[in-house]
């Protein structure tokens, strides 16, 4: 009799919900950008302190609000919702979209109010640790997003590639300042809203087709 019943319980032993699974891959995907995007604002906090470069700041600021979104995310796939899940994503589309309110009201300002930049090599070697850092964190959640068909992993993984593109812009205004143009600094920054607008738009289509695409 108990040899009847072995086999089914060696059986069952190592079973595991497929949505624990789920829950643990994605909260290991996001927090693995997290540890990513922390470090980042890490370092360039340091570079701020000895340069004082305002834009370094403003980049500093933006990556380390963006680590936070991954803090929705983690307890939506904690509680293994997809209702917690969507909500998520759409907190992450909030985020985007503030960010490019915050980019296009700093360039108007600056359109307005021009300034002389300074400590342009230093701006330009905290926008490079910006754009490696943010390019990392979203391969790891566009990735993981894809495999776990996680609309809002996705969508967090797509407004961390528009953040990198922020950071790489900040190497060029760096560069074209240099050069003698500072008008490039408001101009490019008019540039980089329109670009995280448009992920915006896509992000927030992925989330309401509710397919990781």
């Amino acid at each position: 009799m108990s040899d009847v019943h072995a086999p089914a319980h060696r059986h069952g032993h190592g079973l595991i919900d497929p949505s624990i699974k789920r829950s643990r891959a994605g909260i290991r995907a996001v927090g693995r950008s997290l540890a990513v995007l922390s470090a980042t604002a890490a370092i360039q906090a340091a570079i701020y302190v000895t340069t004082s470069s305002v834009a370094l700041l403003a980049d500093l600021i933006h990556n380390f609000g963006d680590a936070l979104t991954a803090i929705p995310l983690a307890t939506a796939f904690l509680l293994r919702s997809p209702r917690a899940e969507r909500w998520a994503g759409y907190a992450v589309v909030f985020a985007i979209f503030v960010s490019a309110c915050v980019a296009a009201g700093e360039a108007v300002n600056r359109l307005l109010n021009p300034e002389p930049i300074e400590h342009l090599l230093a701006l330009a070697l905290g926008g490079l640790v910006g754009f490696a850092g943010n390019e990392a964190a979203a391969s790891m959640r566009l990735r993981a997003g894809r495999a776990l068909d996680s609309p809002a992993l996705v969508a967090d993984g797509r407004h961390a590639r528009a953040d990198a593109i922020v950071s790489l812009a900040v190497v060029v205004t760096a560069l074209v300042v240099a050069l003698g143009a500072n008008a490039a600094d408001p101009v490019i920054g008019l540039m980089i809203t329109f670009v995280i607008l448009r992920i915006t738009w896509q992000s927030w289509r992925t989330i309401r087709s509710g397919h990781a695409d």
